[in-house]
């Protein structure tokens, strides 16, 4: 592995409704998904700009993936948590842990979108 890079650069998050989880995350997070196949499965692409920081990922709606409150937990970088919990619940989702202080390290909280997947925010303030 090459230990001048961070080790995770994909990520997907399951979903049944495709078009559903891509209004709300689009809703949320204020960006465009874009919406491919690749054989039986359906994505929808969260806006990556390669050689950038962080990780690139999608929503995956396929056979073998399902939805959930454990496991991985994916992190997505914000402004303002209170402002994205606010568009969290707005869109049908549901705040699972209120904006928390990690130290120096910022801030995290948690929801639940509108599938039923566990999903986390971070932001510096």
């Amino acid at each position: 592995m090459d230990t001048k890079m961070n080790p995770v650069n994909w990520f997907e998050i399951p979903v049944k409704d495709l078009n559903k989880a891509k209004r709300f995350y689009e809703s949320v997070f204020g960006f465009a998904l874009n919406v491919t196949e690749m054989g039986p499965s359906k994505m929808a692409w969260f806006p990556m700009t390669p050689g950038a920081p962080g990780a690139g990922g999608t929503l995956i709606s396929a056979d073998g993936y399902t939805q959930s409150q454990s496991g991985t937990l994916v992190y997505f970088s914000v402004g303002d948590i209170n402002t994205a919990l606010k568009k969290v619940t707005a869109s049908g989702g549901r705040t699972l842990m209120e904006k928390t202080g990690i130290g120096e390290h910022g801030f995290i909280a948690r929801f639940e979108d509108c599938e039923g997947n566990r999903v986390a925010l971070h932001s510096q303030n």
